[in-house]
């Protein structure tokens, strides 16, 4: 027989990481009054870097193909400077700057290490939209026009009937909402405690409870719940957990070194808008992915449109703005951003990530939030 007449080998598939159950011997509570919002410092601090010990979760192994950064030419000492000021101010575990692909700056704190994990809160939010553009790529999500009933039919009579799911991605449904930080009655305190109905996810039976306070489109309010809501209707579509499309849309084409966590609430769903474990360095690697385009994985030019401002937030923050689960920054930068001061910044001109993880005494906080965007226009400047 000749070698044209011998069977055809279809290229392997990649591999994709290992996704596992993790389940604490003890779970902490998630009674409103203990939430983790209202810890003290040294509970947070060890809680932020050992989230599966407190709460169950997926696991999702290493990327078979680490993704390297050399060293790159290191910030100026102006601009290093201002970093180590910044986080004996801010109580900042790591920050991590890559410049064109290359490692420029990386610092650690508060006892934190390269391998070790730090949780995201809504960094992860970002996760989530990034696993939407996928889901969009694969054809499981026809468009963002598309309504959000048609892939959770139980939303049907809620207050998210007649709501699509890019105006879930930009939060802007129209339904009323209290992010309250600071308050265990808030929605966002209680959303995760609702009893669990059997069938039912936990995201759906607090939905059931809101009502609406504008036409869908109309008006922005930040709400976590639409983000565990998109998390819901990307793991509908595609019938994965967000973790196992994560393991294949993230963490293998970024090159994850350290794999990651990423918590369930009762019902078994990943939490989409918050509770994702990673590395620091594991942090950079997601945001040089999206700075790259994630060519492969989502739509062309997503992430140029997610991190634009869909909505503008116009004289009472100039500049600013939000995408689909992404901020946007003046100057064409974008980022995600979570409470006690997690953040991914990308300056797309500069070809910069900078990447920050800590534990600030509050939840939010103006100044430190500040702080860090000036860090980062700094490091833009010098870069130039």
């Amino acid at each position: 027989m000749s070698t044209y007449d011998e069977p055809a080998i279809a290229p392997a598939m990649p591999t994709v990481p290992a996704v596992t159950q993790s389940t604490p011997q003890t779970m902490a509570s998630l009674d409103p009054s203990d939430s983790i919002l209202f810890w003290s410092d040294e509970r947070r601090s060890a809680a932020f870097r050992d989230m599966e010990s407190l709460f169950p979760g997926l696991e999702v192994a290493p990327a078979n193909q680490t993704r390297n950064f050399p060293a790159g030419t290191p910030l100026d000492e102006a601009s290093a400077a201002k970093a180590r000021q910044f986080m004996a101010e801010t109580a900042a575990a790591g920050v991590m700057v890559l410049k064109d692909g290359k490692v420029v700056y990386e610092e650690y704190g508060l006892g934190f290490a390269p391998d070790q994990r730090w949780t995201s809160f809504s960094v992860a939010k970002s996760f989530t939209s990034t696993l939407l553009g996928a889901a969009i790529a694969d054809g499981y999500i026809e468009s963002l026009d598309a309504p959000v009933t048609g892939i959770i039919p139980a939303l049907a009579g809620t207050a998210y009937d007649g709501v699509t799911v890019g105006q879930i991605a930009t939060m802007t449904s129209g339904v009323a909402w209290n992010e309250d930080y600071t308050d265990p009655d808030s929605d966002v305190a209680k959303m995760l405690a609702v009893t669990p109905v059997a069938g039912e996810s936990q995201a759906v039976t607090y939905a059931r409870t809101l009502t609406r306070e504008a036409p869908a489109g109309d008006k922005w309010v930040y709400k976590t719940l639409e983000t565990n809501l998109l998390g819901l209707i990307v793991e509908e579509a595609t019938g994965k957990s967000l973790a196992a499309y994560a393991a294949e849309k993230i963490v293998e084409p970024s090159g994850f070194e350290n794999g990651l966590f990423w918590m369930q609430d009762l019902t078994g769903g990943n939490i989409g808008g918050c509770c994702l474990s990673l590395s620091l360095p594991d942090y950079a690697r997601f945001g040089q992915f999206v700075l790259e385009g994630g060519e492969g994985v989502v739509p062309e030019g997503w992430f140029a449109e997610a991190g634009a401002p869909q909505v503008d937030f116009g004289p009472r923050a100039p500049g600013y703005g939000y995408g689909y689960q992404w901020w946007s920054y003046p100057g064409n930068t974008y980022g995600a951003q979570g409470i006690f001061g997690q953040a991914i910044t990308i300056v797309p001109e500069q070809g910069l990530v900078v990447a920050v993880v800590s534990n600030w005494p509050t939840a939010t906080s103006a100044a430190n939030r500040n702080k860090f965007q000036e860090l980062v226009r700094q490091i833009a400047l010098s870069a130039q």
